[in-house]
């Protein structure tokens, strides 16, 4: 059945990629960002269908509309994007979701939440499961985050209880792919764009520190699957890849698949930084038969040919010729 479905954040990276798989379905798209990070150039592929729209608003003010689903992805995600206006950040976590919960409940329909693994803070249970409660700073730079997506969760069950919102919860780990921002100072975007202009890879503390990367396809795909789960739903699901990586392990892989010459320097771990990250997903197996397919070798692989191509399209004056991947 076609629907006509919302995405907050649309022009986003996660955002973009929901959007297309969802007009790929047949349903009726509108997108909606600010484009505080999100880029209407994410979403060219769409520009000018007649099933999908993008209109630019920012969600922590009231938006009318008539639609069949939501999904809440606004909100910067990256460090250095959510740290430069902290407090909008936190705006946009929990005013956001006031307007977006208000609108599904004038219209009865189904919103999910895209939160995050942030939720679990420094974690001192591992990996993490959904009842974990957290061990997370209030008070420093990354709390405006954090905290901003916990008080979302919590209006999302309260609507739930209150009014009987049909809410879904995704608690999102490391995820990455084609079309993430050049400058966003996440990892995996980081390593290659150094790695592809042969500049030296930033390690933070002493690169032990873990992560679980899951491509963007397949965290896609769980998040569809948890909006169309029918049962009501106690409590987040976690979404991610349950494959735990070092960051010295993918910084070498990076370095090795594109045949740089970059070598890799240590700076101090930034404050509040998680230790390890990697999401216990046996709720997302039980209830959506989720899991991620594809290989971080084979996802890095198709990130690496993206930035390699942004690169060259940028006439990056810094940007190696050719790209040796390894066999």
């Amino acid at each position: 059945m076609q629907k006509r479905i919302l995405v907050t954040g649309g022009a986003g990276f996660l955002g973009c990629h929901l959007c297309e798989r969802l007009v790929a379905q047949g349903h009726q798209v509108l997108a909606v960002d600010n484009y505080y990070t999100g880029r209407r150039e994410n979403l060219s592929s769409l520009l000018g269908q007649p099933q999908f729209e993008v209109m630019r608003h920012d969600v922590t003010f009231p938006l009318y509309l008539e639609v069949d689903e939501i999904y809440n992805l606004a909100c910067p995600a990256s460090p250095v994007h959510y740290q430069r206006d902290p407090v909008q950040t936190t705006k946009t976590s929990v005013l956001g979701a006031i307007n977006m919960l208000g609108m599904a409940k004038r219209l009865g329909i189904p919103i999910l939440q895209a939160s995050t693994s942030e939720i679990y803070g420094d974690p001192d249970v591992h990996p993490q499961v959904e009842n974990y409660r957290g061990l997370v700073s209030i008070s420093g730079p990354r709390a405006c985050y954090d905290e901003g997506k916990r008080c979302a969760e919590t209006l999302f069950y309260d609507y739930n209880r209150r009014h009987g919102v049909a809410i879904r919860v995704a608690r999102i780990f490391n995820t990455y792919g084609p079309r993430m921002n050049l400058e966003d100072g996440r990892v995996v975007s980081n390593f290659i764009v150094q790695a592809l202009r042969n500049e030296p890879i930033t390690l933070y503390g002493d690169g032990r520190q873990t992560r679980a990367f899951c491509f963007v396809d397949d965290l896609v795909e769980g998040l569809m699957r948890l909006m169309n789960v029918t049962e009501p739903l106690d409590g987040a699901v976690n979404l991610g890849n349950p494959v735990e990586t070092s960051m010295a392990e993918i910084a070498n892989l990076i370095v090795s698949m594109t045949g740089s010459r970059s070598q890799i320097v240590f700076r101090p771990l930034p404050q509040d930084d998680p230790r390890q990250r990697c999401p216990d997903i046996s709720r997302a197996q039980e209830l959506l038969h989720w899991s991620p397919r594809v290989p971080l070798r084979e996802g890095l692989e198709r990130t690496i040919a993206y930035f390699d191509d942004v690169l060259s399209k940028m006439h990056d004056p810094v940007r190696r010729v050719e790209v040796a991947r390894a066999s």
